[in-house]
């Protein structure tokens, strides 16, 4: 049977519309994968790709069983994954002992009081950055969203990354070539099957960003290496140091290269994704957007925004956890089931594909009310604890559970916050902006802003 684990009525209408399917799914990877979860109610389902057949996994007790449960027979391994190793390598986002020992390391690093105590530094570095869009401020020229939150998010993680290491205009490359890479490798895995023999629409582009990023963090690796600032505070510093600590003759320059490339990714593109979907969810509820300016007014004022506001930035918090509920920016998680498992009822057997999607099981009916509406409520104090802990997971679960997550709670909100004390955004254009077919969930659409001083009216 090409698809198992639904009722006999969602199975054969899953499987007589697929094929009909296949060319939304890959303009809209995303919303086909939801629409396909949410008919089948959290049920397994068996997807049909020409020869790949991989498993959709949604229901909360499924994902947890994969992320936590029996998590070591589930692997990052597999086609979904060869495109992004090409740029991420096999670090902190692979298996196995290498894995491991990144892990390891990075958790000492990435720990809520390290970020604490970064954190004087970060809010300026946000405070400045976002002090220069007054430039657009003042002439009325439109800014693009996604551009300005990467280049805002990418000062404060830059900062906790590289210290002082790299210059602005080189860290500016970096975030050209992630946008870059995040684009160029989507056809590479909505077509994972195809061989890497034969040249894709994005090759290209993909493998000049991987030499950007490249010529940018190696010569940074090779200068803390050679012990030129190597006692820093920064990650590269502490990597370099857990290496000559485990007594490695030399650096391995290749693994702290793709230690450091994966979590720029997850600590820098998260966040910026995330406040790119931020604006666009406003302009369509004003009553969020005021509420939300009432807050930041009341604990902020005119700013700056600092660290020990935060704490006080409760409603704030609310909406972004919101935000990442309905657009997570990692969308999909694909494994590789190691030796043969049962999820759900459903046999899967040793070297199937298994995707897990926090955008699909964040719009199950099941497990969400009203689950399309936006609501910044369902964050309140106390109302986590009666959800189950795998129907929201936009930062993953178990062992690999983003080390980024410490990093965007302190982030996001002095972003936040440093905007809209000064700001008033106005979206330009109409919707809708739904998801782009990217690695990262971005819109499709440009997000193009103009910005009002606070003081000129409301959102």
């Amino acid at each position: 049977m090409p698809f198992v684990g639904g009722v006999p009525r969602i199975r054969h209408a899953v499987r007589g519309t697929l094929t009909r399917a296949m060319p939304r799914l890959a303009r809209e990877p995303a919303d086909s994968l939801a629409s396909l979860g949410v008919a089948a109610g959290g049920d397994v389902v068996r997807l049909r790709l020409g020869p790949f057949r991989p498993y959709l996994v949604t229901h909360p007790d499924h994902v947890q069983h994969v992320l936590r449960g029996n998590w070591t027979n589930y692997v990052r391994e597999g086609m979904f994954w060869r495109p992004l190793n090409r740029l991420l390598g096999d670090g902190i986002l692979g298996d196995g002992d290498t894995w491991a020992g990144s892990r390891k390391i990075l958790q000492q690093v990435f720990t809520a009081k390290y970020v604490t105590s970064l954190a004087g530094a970060i809010a300026a570095t946000i405070d400045t950055r976002v002090a220069e869009l007054d430039r657009h401020a003042s002439t009325g020229r439109p800014v693009d969203a996604a551009r300005e939150m990467a280049a805002i998010v990418n000062q404060s993680v830059v900062r906790v990354l590289f210290g002082d290491a790299i210059s602005r205009e080189d860290s500016e490359r970096l975030i050209t070539a992630y946008h870059t890479a995040d684009a160029a490798v989507s056809f590479r895995l909505l077509m994972p099957f195809l061989p890497y023999g034969i040249r894709v629409p994005g090759d290209r582009a993909f493998l000049a960003a991987v030499r950007t990023v490249d010529d940018v963090v190696l010569p940074v690796i090779r200068r803390r290496a050679a012990g030129t600032g190597a006692d820093g505070d920064d990650v590269v510093s502490a990597l370099c140091r857990a290496h000559a600590a485990d007594g490695v003759d030399g650096v391995d320059e290749r693994r702290v290269r793709d230690d450091l490339v994966s979590v720029y990714a997850a600590a820098s593109e998260t966040t910026a994704t995330t406040l790119t979907w931020l604006w666009p969810v406003l302009d369509a509820h004003p009553e969020v957007a005021d509420a939300l300016c009432d807050e930041i007014a009341d604990v902020v004022g005119s700013g700056p925004a600092r660290p020990e506001h935060v704490p006080q930035l409760r409603y704030t918090m609310m909406v972004l956890s919101e935000v990442m509920r309905l657009y997570p920016a990692g969308w999909l998680f694909p494994r590789m089931a190691v030796a043969d498992d049962v999820i759900g009822g459903t046999r899967v057997r040793a070297g199937s594909m298994v995707l897990i999607s926090p955008y699909v099981t964040h719009r199950l009916e099941e497990f969400w009310d009203r689950p399309l509406e936006f609501d910044p409520t369902r964050f309140e104090p106390g109302r986590a604890e009666r959800r189950h802990r795998y129907s929201y997971f936009p930062f993953g679960g178990g062992a690999h559970q983003c080390l980024g997550r410490h990093l965007f709670t302190m982030d996001a909100p002095l972003i936040v916050a440093s905007l809209l004390s000064r700001y008033r955004p106005v979206l330009l254009g109409e919707g809708p902006y739904t998801p782009a077919p990217t690695a990262l969930l971005r819109p499709a659409r440009r997000v193009r802003l103009r910005l009002r001083q606070a003081a000129a009216g409301a959102v």
